[in-house]
């Protein structure tokens, strides 16, 4: 039982399938294929058309260059041209889709082709050009269409102008658009000069060259500030770029060109901005726009491949891809033996008897799921079906075909009736006007009609659009303690040996980091690999003066629990500290069950020998670790220690040197 399709369907449905070739691999072998419609009473039909012939062409001309574009009379373009009349036909003339009582709308039409093939662009050109609403295709490779190639290709000049063929083809292009002749004047005889310092050569004010030149000029000026979405939008639209493609490409560039410009924005959300990266993540992507036209909320004229069209349906259905059998096989084939045999006959003739039975199953199983489409395709229409076609100047077998398969299953089924289409009669663009129809009336009131798509409105200016946004709140910059706006103290004199302290320090502050990992056996010699790097220029005396101080340090009785279990270098810390953010990093941390100590390293700087004459700003410092330290560990006692490698020694502030310190920060939060 169908829910989908009306009586007329469904008996041309199960008419195709009732006969070989079309019932192998669709139905069993002793199975009747019978539909029974839900939709009891409802009016709708199917229609085969006349196949559209080849015509008779003149050569062309001896010699003559391909330089222009000439669309020559091929029959499936001609059934594109004629589908788009016919479609328009219906719309303008209203006519009435029986089952719902109400007129046919474009989103009512869904046309099913097999392959994307040449066809399909031109039929959405024809609907276009007829003013009728499309959704265009369901997919497309946007690096394959023109207008992108343009738009890519002047991207590339952008980048190196030095690069002679993409400007000539820039040139030539719909965005700039000069003849063949025009870009023979600057190209010829230019010797070894680019083919950008000719144009700046013939650049006049009044000359085509001259406003090519002030163009690309412009373009060239802008991409180093302009993000890639930024510079194809102002191309486009500013640089009047849309109209010149289409008016050269046609109304089927519009769609490419709507994705190109989406892709633009997609890669600069999770990119850097870089108009070379862009086309670099565009080619290397070989981005294919799939997109679901039966989710778009348009009401347009679909054009889907049969296998997209699965779970789809609409009311009216057209099948214009029927007249050409499938002809692809793979060119290597598979023996059924365990292991398999790869075999590879280059030619037809070459075949051997095993080849050609297995080249006989490939095609066999080819046409089965050629058959299957068939069957996918006819139940896509809801109430009516046309089929049409086109023959090509080597045809194959008719009756191997959808066209031939759906045609010798009607001939002779009750109720089919040869008529004449006033359309076609009026059209002459079929060799007849004389078509096939299976029909079944509507005999039940017609349902509720479904609501047509809502089209958006205009909508009045709030007084909010034309005011400016109000400022965005920020929050607070987080406060970093090593970095607390307080002067720094006095430098050493300038006649002072500055640049060997200062490395000094790094260096034992990079010991003091690593070497408590290690086992105390190699801490020696990890340390004297680390001061003979070439990068640190330090003679032996110093190299061995910087590893004793280091491992003095780490050997020694009071420095233990700096360095020993429970203790971690580097460690980062943050928290909101009497409602200032804080963010640092803590050179050392120990941790035991009693008490919490906090380790900072201090160097190029001539240490201190008690507490109240370390500077304001390393107390502070402390003083805020301290304080989101006994927020992180309630009830141990925080303490905090300056290791100055100048020595080394150690130097414990008081706590009551760290609250003073702190207390700027409370009486700001109050």
């Amino acid at each position: 039982v169908s829910f989908r399709s009306v009586k007329a369907v469904l008996e041309a449905v199960d008419a195709t399938f009732a006969r070989p070739p079309a019932r192998i691999g669709v139905v069993k072998e002793n199975d009747t294929l019978e539909h029974r419609a839900a939709r009891e009473g409802m009016g709708g039909l199917v229609e085969v058309w006349p196949l559209v012939e080849p015509s008779a062409q003149d050569d062309l001309p001896t010699w003559k260059p391909p330089i222009e574009r000439v669309a020559g009379d091929v029959p499936e373009l001609r059934l594109a041209a004629l589908i788009a009349r016919r479609i328009a036909h219906m719309l303008d003339s209203r006519e009435i889709l029986v089952s719902q009582g109400r007129p046919i709308r474009p989103g009512d039409i869904m046309i099913l082709v097999r392959r994307r093939t040449a066809f399909v662009e031109e039929l959405v050109r024809r609907l276009k050009q007829a003013g009728i609403a499309v959704a265009g295709v369901d997919r497309m490779v946007l690096t394959e269409q023109l207008a992108v190639m343009d738009l890519m290709a002047l991207g590339r000049f952008l980048l190196l102008p030095a690069d002679d063929l993409t400007l000539a083809t820039v040139l030539k292009g719909p965005l700039i658009g000069l003849t063949e002749e025009e870009l023979f004047i600057i190209a010829h005889g230019r010797g070894d000069r680019h083919l950008w310092d000719v144009l700046k050569v013939h650049a006049g004010a009044d000359s085509v060259f001259g406003a090519a030149h002030k163009v690309l000029e412009d373009l060239l000026a802008r991409t180093d500030y302009a993000t890639p979405a930024e510079l194809y939008a102002h191309i486009l639209v500013t640089g009047d770029g849309r109209r010149k493609i289409l008016g050269r490409l046609g109304e089927e560039a519009d769609d490419p060109i709507d994705e190109f410009l989406r892709l633009t924005l997609a890669y600069q959300e999770t990119h850097p901005p870089s108009l070379q990266g862009f086309l670099h993540w565009l080619e290397r992507g070989q981005t294919e726009i799939k997109r679901d036209l039966d989710q778009t909320g348009v009401d347009a004229v679909r054009v889907i491949t049969v296998h997209g069209a699965k779970g789809l349906q609409a009311p009216i259905v057209f099948l214009p891809d029927t007249a050409t059998p499938p002809t692809m096989r793979p060119k290597l084939m598979w023996t059924a033996d365990v292991p398999s045999l790869l075999l590879w006959p280059p030619r037809a003739d070459a075949m051997d008897n095993l080849c050609r039975s297995l080249r006989d199953v490939v095609d066999e199983q080819r046409d089965e799921e050629y058959r299957r489409l068939l069957y996918v395709a006819m139940t896509r229409a809801e109430d009516r079906l046309y089929v049409c076609g086109w023959r090509t100047r080597r045809p194959g077998p008719l009756e191997k075909t959808w066209y031939g398969m759906i045609r010798g299953g009607l001939d002779g089924l009750a109720g089919v009736e040869v008529t004449t289409d006033p359309f076609f009669t009026a059209d002459t663009a079929l060799p007849d006007a004389e078509v096939l129809r299976l029909a079944c009336p509507q005999t039940v009131p017609p349902k509720e009609p479904k609501a047509a798509p809502v089209k958006s409105e205009m909508r009045p200016i709030e007084p909010w659009m034309t005011q400016p946004a109000p400022p965005e709140e920020t929050p607070p910059r987080p406060l970093a303690p090593s970095q607390a706006a307080r002067p720094d103290p006095p430098a050493q004199s300038p006649l002072a040996d500055q640049g060997l302290r200062f490395q000094r320090g790094l260096i034992i502050h990079r010991l003091l980091q690593s070497l408590p990992d290690l086992p105390v056996a190699l801490r020696r010699t990890a340390a004297e690999a680390f001061v003979q790097r070439p990068t640190w220029g330090l003679p032996a005396d110093a190299q061995k003066s910087l590893v004793d101080e280091t491992l003095a340090v780490l050997a020694a009785p009071a420095f233990a629990p700096l360095f020993g279990a429970g203790s971690r270098a580097e460690v980062p810390i943050s928290g909101l500290i009497h409602n200032h953010a804080i963010a640092g990093q803590v050179d050392r941390l120990a941790v035991t069950d009693s008490e919490v100590m906090i380790v900072d390293y201090k160097t190029n700087r001539p240490p201190p020998k008690v507490s109240v004459d370390v500077d304001p700003a390393y107390v502070f410092q402390m003083a805020v670790y301290r304080a989101a330290l006994q927020r992180i560990y309630p009830g141990r006692t925080v303490r905090c220690v300056l290791l100055w490698t100048d020595g080394p020694f150690t130097l414990e502030i008081a706590p009551e040197q760290l609250d003073t310190a702190l207390s700027p920060l409370m009486s700001a939060a109050s």
